[in-house]
């Protein structure tokens, strides 16, 4: 395959260019290759190349946050390192996240210019960048300087993979793909773990922790590679008035013997177009209109969105994740090479269970599952804690048990409804701001746990996981009173319940009723509310 494009010197030029003049010059200087692919890469195949590709990236980010945690603890690491204490510790695993938020920023900012496709390329190569400086690094200045670009391409990704996913498939397979979505980043955690397990190995070489980091770029030349056989967003081309290239890339979506002219491809153009210049005629929603309440409940919205990005940090989950073998090395005095072997276990667990929600989250409701989740996340963290006090050699390995629990009772709910409730309940006019709101606020969340978590452990013991438990028992209260349910309802009946319920106070706390004819087959019918009333205020 010839990669003039990707390889040549003048790549950092090409890579800023506006998004048309890029994707023309991508398509020029890889024709040939291209079009012995389109005959292959159409329909389901095409949809699983895309996924494939989507999905690397969410093991990425998944690997990403746990790869420090795996090489923190390794003597040459720390040797290197000149023996950072826990608040240095700290800063440098937490400055990551700052730079998550920094490339969240540029990519709502940037991504309409430079398409979907064109943002996730500038993401991988700064994070390429990242990659290398954090693999050569000497010092902790460095380190934290190379994590903050890793973040800024990681939060460029983060931002523009969803999308792209999203705008490539049909609606009824997007809750089975955001699912996949937590799995995968779930994977990435056992695999950093495990990687740095082998590696260290080879102690006291420093090769023990530049080789996990370095790994990185596996993940990164297989996506710079693959990601110029797929195309761009069908929704993104229209919105550019590049019509024929969204109905050749709908046509291949659809499958090999569809044409241009089929009569489902014009429909989906057609619907994209009329999406397209409703939104255009609605205008932007100005920050103003965002942080106002108004009949739409604006304000109401972007905070109750936040709240499950908040519950996600707050709930421990990466004071935990992020640290996991140290955790097990400081608290209970196991081995390095033995932390590392039960954190990969764990890992494994993790990942494995955070694909069950596939099999309940629309029946049981969001509500229901982030209620649950958040008791069983207290009860956890309230054990952890006691079997710390406790401090024997069968509290220790219950310590290991419980933690393996709280992971688990975590997928179940309140991972998987942390990265869907913001964008079921925003309206439509101020819903890209509302979601930058909230993935902004995750982020400096999570910059704020990291960064405590090895001073708290140093200082706190036990008592950290007392305030976590606290903390995920006040969830419930929150959730109960203030979230309305959206399991099973469009954007429209939420926009109907938000006007309604005026006073803060939910009264819808189940899941909607899947009426004939509604949302799955025709999205033009409305729900008369008078009939499923009774089914809302059932708790």
């Amino acid at each position: 395959m010839h990669t003039k494009w990707l390889w040549t010197p003048g790549i950092l030029t090409a890579m800023f260019r506006p998004s048309k003049f890029r994707y023309s010059s991508l398509q020029h200087d890889t024709s040939s290759s291209l079009n012995r692919f389109k005959s292959f890469l159409t329909g389901s195949t095409l949809r699983c190349a895309i996924a494939a590709i989507c999905g690397l990236a969410f093991l990425l980010f998944g690997y990403d946050q746990g790869v420090l945690g795996a090489v923190i603890g390794l003597p040459s690491f720390r040797e290197e390192f000149n023996n950072p204490n826990a608040s240095l510790e700290g800063i440098i695993a937490g400055i990551y996240d700052i730079g998550c938020l920094i490339g969240a920023i540029v990519a709502f900012l940037t991504a309409d210019r430079f398409g979907r496709k064109g943002s996730i390329m500038h993401g991988c190569w700064i994070m390429v960048a990242g990659t290398i400086f954090q693999t050569s690094a000497t010092g902790s200045v460095q380190m934290m300087f190379s994590r903050i670009v890793t973040g800024i391409g990681n939060g460029i990704n983060t931002v523009n993979v969803p999308i792209w996913q999203a705008e490539t498939f049909k609606s009824h397979n997007r809750g089975e793909l955001l699912i996949v979505q937590s799995a995968l980043i779930a994977l990435g955690h056992p695999l950093s773990t495990f990687m740095g397990l082998a590696s260290s190995q080879v102690e006291p070489s420093s090769f023990a922790w530049r080789w996990p980091i370095a790994f990185q770029g596996v993940f990164l030349v297989l996506i710079l590679v693959t990601l110029p056989l797929v195309p761009e967003s069908p929704r993104w081309l229209v919105q550019h008035d590049r019509q024929d290239e969204a109905i050749d890339v709908l046509a291949r979506l659809e499958g090999k013997d569809v044409d241009c002219s089929n009569a489902n491809v014009i429909r989906q153009k057609d619907d994209i177009l009329n999406s397209v210049r409703q939104e255009a005629a609605m205008g932007q929603a100005s920050w103003a209109e965002v942080f106002t309440e108004g009949k739409n409940r604006n304000i109401s919205r972007v905070l109750l969105g936040a709240g499950p990005y908040m519950m996600n940090q707050w709930s421990g989950i990466n004071s935990l994740a992020y640290f996991l073998p140290i955790t097990f090395e400081r608290n209970i005095g196991l081995s390095s090479n033995m932390a590392l072997v039960i954190s990969g276990v764990l890992g494994i667990q993790y990942f494995l269970v955070s694909w069950l929600p596939y099999f309940f989250i629309e029946s049981l409701g969001r509500r229901k599952a982030l209620m649950s989740s958040a008791t069983a996340c207290s009860f956890c963290m309230i054990m952890i804690a006691l079997m710390l006090y406790i401090n024997s050699l069968p509290s220790q390995w219950l310590f290991v048990g419980f933690t393996f629990l709280f992971f688990d009772v975590f997928a179940l709910g309140i991972l998987p409804v942390s990265w869907m409730y913001a964008s079921e309940i925003m309206p439509l006019r101020t819903r890209n701001k509302g979601v930058a709101l909230g993935v902004s606020v995750h982020w400096l969340s999570n910059f704020v746990v990291v960064s405590v978590t090895p001073q708290a452990i140093a200082n706190l013991g036990y008592k950290l996981y007392i305030i976590w438990a606290v903390l995920n028992a006040s969830f419930v209260p929150i959730t109960w009173l203030f979230y309305p349910e959206s399991a099973r309802r469009s954007l429209e009946d939420m926009d109907e319940i938000f006007t309604r319920e005026r006073f803060g106070i939910t009264k819808t706390r189940s899941p909607g009723q899947r009426v004939a004819g509604y949302e799955m087959v025709d999205d033009h019918n409305k729900v008369d509310w008078d009939e499923v009333e009774e089914s809302d205020t059932e708790l």
